[in-house]
């Protein structure tokens, strides 16, 4: 059983994102059986007396356009026993990289910690996965497209 935590920095766009992604993968190569996919927030900010957020509209609109839902996903913050829970930890940019490390119970821990981009075969030129919350030039639709080039990326590294 491969257990992947894709992390950003607050669950509502880009982790969730990949978390959903990655399941439709997954299922469409009948493997739901072999993996558990999940992801979490290094920060609480979309987490409110303990409840956290959905997923963002527009985040939820753009899975939706490609028929992917997310319905009952909630931000979540990770924790230190993720480290011993998951074989594979995936930040989406430098300082959730950073972050990854920093609560990492040791060093030992970092081999478990990637980023994203590692994964893509189309988007070589991407070092990480912007936040389109920011808004910007990349957009949800952008990233939705460099996501689903690193989920393939990822699943045929992990077949």
């Amino acid at each position: 059983m491969k257990k992947i935590l894709f992390v950003c920095h607050g669950n509502i766009c880009r982790s969730p994102m990949a978390e959903f992604i990655f399941k439709e993968m997954v299922k469409k190569h009948g493997l739901e059986n072999q993996f558990v996919i999940k992801s979490a927030a290094t920060s609480t900010e979309e987490i409110w007396n303990g409840i956290g957020n959905p997923v963002y509209p527009p985040a939820k609109k753009e899975l939706a356009r490609h028929g992917i839902s997310c319905d009952k996903k909630r931000a979540v913050q990770m924790c230190r026993a993720d480290y011993e829970k998951y074989e594979y930890l995936i930040g989406m940019d430098d300082r959730n990289i950073e972050d990854l490390k920093d609560r990492a119970p040791s060093p030992e821990e970092w081999k478990k910690i990637h980023r994203m981009t590692e994964f893509c075969t189309r988007f070589t030129h991407a070092d990480h996965v912007p936040d389109p919350y920011y808004g910007g030039a990349e957009g949800f639709e952008y990233v939705l497209d460099l996501l689903e080039d690193a989920c393939a990326g990822l699943l045929e590294h992990l077949k």
